[in-house]
C-alpha cells in the first residue's frame, strides 16, 4: 500500500492513494461504510502502525472495498508528513561518497575565502579521515528534531539567522514493531515502510557548530526544516530499496542524482546497531543520510528564497517543497 497522511474538510486522516495516486481513501470512512463501525486503528497513521499486521490487513480491506464516498481526489487534500510528529527521528550517514564530496567543497569554499587558488585537492584533513573511518567502523548519526516535521507541498520557512540553505537528497524508513537487540539477518522484519526526506540544512550555521564535535543544532533544528512524504510504501511493496534511483531538482533543473544501491550501512544495519541495549519504538524514523551528489554543497549552490526542491525516488514518488522568507 502507499499510505498518506491527509486533511480534508478540517480534519486529519490516514489514507491510502490509489488509481496512480490521483485519489485517497479514507481508511477509516471505508472501514466504517463496510462494518458500521468505527476502527481507532485506521483513524491515525501511527495507530495503524502500533496496531500490527492486523491493522495492517484492515487497512488493506478498506482499500480494497471502499466506496466512492470515502474517496476523494488527491487535489481536495492537503498531504500532511505520514506521521507528524513521529515519536523518534534520527538521521544517519549511509553514503561515503557525499561525506568525501562534502568535505572537498567545504576545503575549496575555505581557501577561496582566503584568496587561495584551488589547483588540486590536497584530500581528507587529519580530523575528516578519522570521521571518515569511524564511518567505515559503524553507523554515525544524530538525533533530529521531531516537531519540525511537514509533508510534501508544504512550504519551508527560511531560518532568520542563516544565508546559506542547502537540500538533502534522502530516504528513510518507519519502525514497524518494538525492536531490542535485533540481529541484522532479522532486521528487515522491523520496516513498516519507505519515504522521501529532505533533511534542509542551514549550513553557514551548521558549519560553526560542528567545531564544537556535538552534532548538528541550528544548523538542521529550525520549524519547517524536515520534509517527508508524499507517501509510506509498505515494506511488502518495495521489493528492492537498494535499486532506486534518487533524484534532486531546483526549479525543475536537475541538480543530483544517485541509487540507493551506494548505501555503504543499509537499513538493517542501522536497526541492528542502534537497537544494541536500546528499544526502537513503532513510528520511529531512521533517515538514510544524503546520497552522493544528492545536496548543493557537493556542488557549491545553494538554495534562494523562492526556490521549488523536488527529491524523486523511484517507487515512492515525489517530495516538493518551496522556499519562503518571513524576515
Amino acid at each position: 500500500m502507499r499510505l498518506v497522511t491527509f486533511e480534508h474538510e478540517g480534519r486529519r486522516r490516514a489514507g491510502a492513494f490509489i488509481d496512480g495516486d490521483t485519489r485517497v481513501v479514507d481508511l477509516a470512512a471505508a472501514h466504517q461504510h463496510r462494518h458500521g463501525i468505527h476502527a481507532p486503528a485506521l483513524a491515525d497513521m501511527l495507530a495503524l502502525i502500533e496496531g500490527g499486521d492486523d491493522a495492517l490487513d484492515m487497512a488493506m480491506e478498506a482499500v480494497k472495498s471502499a466506496p466512492e464516498t470515502a474517496v476523494v481526489t488527491r487535489n481536495e487534500v492537503t498531504l500532511k508528513a505520514p506521521i507528524q510528529p513521529p515519536p523518534q527521528m534520527r538521521d544517519c550517514s549511509c553514503f561515503e561518497l557525499h561525506l568525501r564530496q562534502c568535505y572537498a567543497a567545504a576545503r575549496e569554499m575555505r581557501a577561496r575565502a582566503k584568496g587561495i587558488e584551488v589547483v588540486a585537492d590536497t584530500g581528507p584533513s587529519e580530523a575528516e579521515q578519522r570521521i571518515l573511518d569511524l564511518f567505515a567502523k559503524q553507523p554515525i548519526y544524530y538525533k533530529a528534531n521531531r516537531f519540525s516535521v511537514i509533508g510534501s507541498e508544504e512550504a519551508v520557512v527560511w531560518p532568520s539567522y542563516s544565508r546559506m540553505m542547502d537540500f538533502e537528497l534522502e530516504y528513510g524508513v518507519y519502525i514497524k514493531k518494538a525492536a531490542k537487540n535485533v540481529p541484522v539477518e532479522q532486521a528487515r522484519d522491523y520496516i513498516f515502510g519507505y519515504t522521501i526526506y529532505n533533511d534542509f540544512s542551514a549550513r553557514d550555521a551548521q558549519a560553526v557548530e560542528m567545531i564544537g564535535q556535538l552534532g548538528p543544532a541550528k544548523g538542521k533544528d529550525f520549524d519547517t526544516g524536515n520534509a517527508m512524504g508524499p507517501c509510506i510504501v509498505t515494506a511488502d511493496e518495495m521489493p528492492d530499496p537498494y535499486d532506486l534511483t534518487m533524484i534532486a531538482r531546483v526549479n525543475g533543473e536537475e541538480w543530483g542524482r544517485g541509487n540507493s544501491s551506494t548505501m555503504h550501512w543499509k537499513f538493517e544495519d542501522l536497526i541492528a546497531f542502534i537497537s544494541r541495549s536500546e528499544t526502537l519504538h513503532p513510528g520511529e524514523f531512521l533517515g538514510s543520510g544524503t546520497i552522493g551528489n544528492g545536496c548543493g554543497l557537493e556542488a557549491q549552490r545553494f538554495l534562494k528564497p523562492g526556490d521549488e526542491v523536488e527529491l524523486e525516488v523511484s517507487g515512492i514518488g515525489v517530495l516538493r517543497n518551496r522556499i519562503v522568507r518571513e524576515f
